[in-house]
């Protein structure tokens, strides 16, 4: 399930390539720029190279850092994998998150470093496969989902409020059962919370909605995201969808969406009738996956790095909010 920012000819030959976000606690991120000699030289990418035959794509990554970098990978896990067409080669890019290592980066190829922020990249040329996974890193590793209904509306704006003052950062609308008057006064008070913070709001099966209330974005459901042809207008900002299973994924993926959901992962009280992937299967479906994917389903704050080495982005949660 690898998107194609170019069409590949069918006997284009794919070069395999690792390419390591090497994250700061803070969420800073190193970024290299190719050394004079090199095809795109001058142009800023993640620290990286080929796999070599044989070679797992864990192994390629701890060699190419030692050689580039001078650091040894203590923890490192598979995010994102792309495949782009350059003029001169067919590259499929496999992107890790590497969280923890030892040493302090260091040029050992005459290449220039820059930490830089997902917010606010200063650098440029970036060469050009990295634009989706600059996006990628300006999502939050949380994923929370109002239930308002639940709570009742006043208690939920309090714990929105709470959660925002605590660093919630991007913010699902999602209430099935509320009168349309309520849920667009609900929407247009949660949008007013989180403007201050710079919080993302999306949402979920009204893009008319959030075009009217000028949300951030549009959360899909899985019958709507099977029914669409095409990307929505790109006046709807941020792009996600509910993925169940592998066609629902497919679909996402073609579709060029910003971010997907999978789930149910854990047994849950919203969808009692799906059965739950576990995160062996969901991780077997998210291998190899070009979206940016939040686990789903029964989980919690704690579950962040679980699923984090499974492969996702981060977790999507009802709970998220208090």
């Amino acid at each position: 399930m690898n998107h194609s920012a170019t069409p590949i000819a069918e006997s284009a030959p794919i070069v395999e390539v690792v390419a390591a976000v090497i994250l700061q606690p803070d969420g800073r991120f190193l970024l290299t720029r190719r050394p004079g000699g090199k095809v795109y030289s001058g142009y800023w990418e993640f620290p990286g190279g080929k796999v070599e035959p044989n070679e797992s794509l864990l192994h390629a990554l701890e060699r190419e850092l030692w050689e580039e970098l001078g650091i040894h990978v203590r923890q490192a896990h598979p995010w994102i994998t792309r495949v782009f067409s350059y003029s001169h080669a067919t590259v499929r890019l496999h992107f890790f998150r590497v969280v923890e290592w030892e040493g302090q980066p260091s040029s050992r190829e005459e290449q220039e470093l820059f930490w830089q922020s997902p917010h606010q990249v200063d650098v440029s040329p970036i060469l050009p496969a990295n634009g989706p996974i600059l996006q990628a890193l300006s999502l939050p590793p949380v994923y929370a989902i109002t239930r308002a209904a639940e709570t009742g509306i006043e208690a939920a704006l309090q714990h929105i409020e709470r959660a925002l003052q605590n660093g919630l950062r991007l913010l699902q609308i999602r209430e099935k059962q509320m009168a349309p008057d309520a849920l667009r006064d609900f929407a247009g008070k949660v949008l007013e919370l989180a403007r201050p913070h710079q919080a993302r709001v999306l949402i979920n099966g009204n893009a008319a909605l959030a075009q009217e209330l000028g949300a951030d974005g549009v959360h899909f459901t899985s019958p709507q995201l099977m029914a669409m042809s095409s990307r929505p207008d790109p006046g709807y900002g941020l792009c996600a969808a509910s993925c169940h299973n592998a066609e629902e994924l497919f679909a996402a993926e073609q579709l060029e969406l910003d971010f997907a959901v999978l789930g149910p992962v854990q047994p849950t009280l919203s969808h009692p009738g799906l059965s739950p992937l576990g995160w062996r299967r969901f991780a077997t479906l998210i291998r190899g996956y070009s979206l940016p994917v939040y686990a789903l389903g029964g989980l919690h704050r704690e579950d962040l790095p679980i699923a984090q080495e499974m492969g996702a982005h981060g977790i999507a949660m009802l709970r998220g909010i208090e």
